[in-house]
């Protein structure tokens, strides 16, 4: 897929958010003087978009010190917002590259929620990193569900990169184990290891991902090397309880979020960025394995502003 063709499919992914939020901004800057009662309104649309309480008042005040000429028009106040919110998303923004390290096998853990795409990411993810050179093996460690076993041996077909495996219901840190002593006897630069996400029995997911980590570090004590965590932005402001749980589980040192093209929250990812700084490596817009992209501020911000980018 070209540059072209995927901002296209980004723009049209936020598309229902950019809507909104053009239309409710149309609403509020129609040609009267911008003024504190106005600025209120704006603060309270970027809440309805799912930018957050706390990164909403933050642009408002950064509208506010812009002194926007009163005559603004609505596109005016769309495009300072979007400068505005590039800027918070710039220091988060992360190249997927920087998840592999020459010359060393790379252990990354996928945690996320039951639902929000883990499985499928892993997929994509495993054919990103093929592309770029990288041999790549993926571990089935969510061994709760049989047809998560299953979709990780489709992907990995579908890629063409081995999966270690199990049965259902099998120990996920044996597995992860096994998994680890395969990748370096076969020298493989990334091995992905899926996880369960059953957050309604938090004490026994704890535990479970505890000892993959515990296990897997008796063959590398510096494993897992990152810790991904997919985040599904159709759940809206219930992300940032996730990575909150997650955080209290096991190390995330990033994010990945899903379902961009089915929602109107994809102003979630700001009040994210805002408010954990974890880097975010990528998006996705739909199901294909060329949907998952890494994530940039600046293109971002101007989809969800409904703004085009710059020539």
């Amino acid at each position: 897929m070209s540059e072209g063709s995927w901002l296209g499919r980004l723009r049209a992914g936020l598309s229902r958010t950019s809507s909104r939020l053009a239309e409710d901004i149309g609403g509020v800057f129609t040609g009267q003087k911008i003024d504190a009662a106005t600025l209120d309104e704006l603060e309270d649309v970027l809440i309805m978009a799912d930018l957050g309480i706390a990164t909403a008042a933050r642009l408002r005040t950064e509208l506010e010190g812009k002194r926007v000429d009163s005559e603004a028009d609505a596109e005016d106040v769309r495009r300072v917002l979007a400068e505005a919110i590039s800027k918070i998303l710039e220091p988060v923004a992360r190249p997927i590259s920087d998840l592999v390290t020459p010359d060393s096998l790379q252990v990354i853990l996928i945690a996320g929620v039951n639902g929000t795409g883990k499985t499928t990411t892993i997929g994509k993810l495993a054919a990103r990193f093929k592309e770029s050179g990288n041999s790549v093996m993926l571990a089935a460690a969510d061994t709760f569900r049989a047809a998560a076993i299953d979709q990780i041996k489709i992907w990995g077909e579908r890629v063409g990169v081995p999966v270690v495996a199990g049965e259902q219901n099998g120990d996920p840190a044996a597995l992860a184990y096994d998994a680890m002593q395969q990748a370096r006897a076969s020298n493989v630069d990334v091995l992905l290891i899926d996880t369960a996400g059953r957050l309604h029995n938090k004490t026994d997911l704890m535990a479970e991902l505890k000892k993959i980590v515990r296990v897997i570090q008796k063959v590398d004590p510096d494993a897992p090397h990152e810790v991904l965590l997919v985040l599904d932005a159709t759940t809206g402001q219930n992300a940032h309880a996730q990575v909150e749980t997650f955080r209290d589980l096991v190390n995330v040192s990033g994010l990945i979020v899903t379902k961009l093209d089915g929602t109107a929250r994809g102003g979630v990812i700001v009040g994210l960025a805002d408010h954990f700084a974890l880097p975010i490596y990528a998006v996705g817009v739909g199901e294909g394995v060329d949907d998952l992209r890494p994530f940039e501020a600046l293109p971002f911000a101007n989809g969800l502003l409904g703004l085009g980018n710059p020539e």
